[in-house]
């Protein structure tokens, strides 16, 4: 249903700006043309204001029905109570950091970071060809 209502206000809005584009403005823009013609000059500024206003009533309506066809489905949510779908783990020590036994957080994360230094080599290594 929104598709249809999409392509139908596309072709409205191409329309719109064909029958905007065909009013004679005041510097003679592209309604330039001269008294010859199947309709009088009074007769195709009047065709065109007016098909110009059916235009954009219905640009108006299109959009409207578009706005309210994409709320239709949407439900309030609140952003707080919201848990995210998945949760990657964010990249750090290998081994994982124990809870606190004795002492505080602080203690566990300088113990955690004391066995990381320990496990890393003191300078830059050669490549090892196997």
């Amino acid at each position: 249903m929104q598709t249809v209502v999409i392509v139908i206000h596309l072709m409205i809005v191409a329309t719109l700006i064909g029958a905007v584009l065909l009013q004679k403005s005041e510097g003679g823009g592209l309604g330039v043309g001269g008294g010859a013609g199947f309709m009088s000059s009074r007769g195709t500024a009047n065709l065109l204001t007016r098909t110009t206003g059916f235009l954009a009533v219905g640009f108006f309506i299109t959009s409207l029905l578009l706005s309210w066809l994409a709320s239709y489905d949407r439900k309030p949510s609140s952003i707080i109570d919201a848990n995210p779908a998945s949760q990657t783990q964010p990249a750090g020590p290998a081994t994982p950091i124990s809870p606190p036994t004795s002492g505080g957080i602080l203690d566990s994360l300088k113990k955690a970071d004391e066995q990381q230094k320990q496990s890393a080599p003191s300078g830059p290594q050669a490549p090892r060809s196997q």
